[in-house]
């Protein structure tokens, strides 16, 4: 599909600086586009890539309108970045609009569930007893959704989504394929030298407006419920213990694990391969670097890091043998220190 530059401006908005009739066949990279592509430029770092870049038009901030007006065409938008994102949901729209709603017959749907309308169930889904899916949703092909379990509207269940039982996921929300919720939490008692299943008797609340990545699992609670707030989101390959509660619109990246009965606050977010031990707290507007492990409640907004850098493998060896010393090294320097007062003390009251 062809579209013009004038088209968008009239759907999205924005300023538009040059021919409205530009041509524009595709978006892409600033660093790669050639004809008839649209790029942005997010920061004034990238001015440099304008003067070279090939695409026909660019988003661009104000203070860089001049820049790449110059240039050519381009739309000026107070957040170019925010502008790409609304575009490229615009473009999927127009290019991949949504087929009618139909219920496959090779979908297993109980007799008990009810599907509101404009319901789409995929090859081989099942809905179970009870369930409730909501106006407009899109239950992808083998995806479950277990007895008394909740689907919100205009929710969007991936190939190979698993709703657990008596689970609810709110509107709008979008589960990658293969997203597990409302498995058992990880829960036992040790007795005699074996372990003792402990029954997870709670479920899994996920809010509106929630976006879940790509075989992220996330577990029932053992009495209450596991929550996840509107507007919360998760990349691939997340783990959520039991009774873990996120706040509002908080973000986790890759391989990020949460242990159980952890409370993530609101707009916090949590670079990828960072852990949180269990039952700790993050305060709203905590930040996590990657590969961090969080082993203490953080209770003041900010940024935090907890990692041991890399290093030549000889040299981190010796350095983690320093680590070990150090609380040794601590109370000698307390003595030294104590030493070093009473001399200074004595100095003080002598004649």
């Amino acid at each position: 599909m062809v579209i013009t530059l004038g088209t968008l401006v009239e759907a999205l908005g924005g300023r538009l600086i040059g021919d409205p009739g530009t041509s524009i066949r595709r978006l892409a990279p600033l660093g790669s586009a050639t004809e008839g592509e649209l790029a942005f430029v997010a920061h004034v770092r990238y001015r440099a890539q304008m003067s070279t870049t090939r695409a026909a038009a660019l988003i661009v901030g104000p203070s860089l309108a001049d820049a790449a007006a110059a240039r050519g065409p381009c739309i000026v938008a107070d957040d170019p970045y925010l502008y790409f994102a609304h575009l490229t949901q615009w473009w999927r729209a127009a290019h991949d609009p949504r087929p009618p709603a139909v219920v496959h017959p090779s979908a297993c749907v109980d007799p008990s569930a009810r599907l509101d309308e404009g319901v789409d169930v995929g090859p081989f889904a099942v809905i179970g007893p009870q369930a409730v899916i909501g106006h407009g949703a899109r239950i992808g092909a083998h995806a479950v959704v277990e007895r008394n379990a909740t689907v919100g509207a205009g929710t969007v269940l991936h190939p190979h989504v698993t709703i657990g039982y008596d689970c609810r996921v709110g509107a709008r929300c979008i589960l990658h394929a293969g997203v597990v919720i409302g498995a058992d939490g990880f829960g036992f008692a040790p007795h005699e030298g074996r372990w003792i299943k402990i029954e997870q008797l709670g479920a899994v609340c996920i809010g509106d407006d929630v976006e879940i990545g790509a075989n992220t699992c996330i577990d029932r609670g053992a009495l209450d419920d596991t929550v996840i707030g509107n507007g919360v989101k998760l990349d691939n390959l997340i783990q959520i213990g039991h009774n873990v509660k996120v706040g509002e619109n908080a973000a986790m990246a890759g391989c990020v694990g949460v242990a159980g009965s952890a409370e993530i606050g609101a707009g916090c977010t949590v670079g990828g391969g960072a852990v949180v031990l269990g039952h700790l707290s993050l305060a709203a507007g905590v930040h996590i670097s990657a590969a961090s492990v969080v082993t203490r409640s953080i209770r003041e907004p900010g940024h935090y890091t907890g990692m041991f850098p890399l290093d030549a493998n000889a040299s981190w060896e010796k350095n983690a043998a320093s680590l070990k010393q150090l609380h040794r090294l601590r109370d000698r320097l307390k003595a030294v220190e104590q030493a070093i007062a009473q001399v200074l003390e004595k100095q003080k009251t002598a004649p």
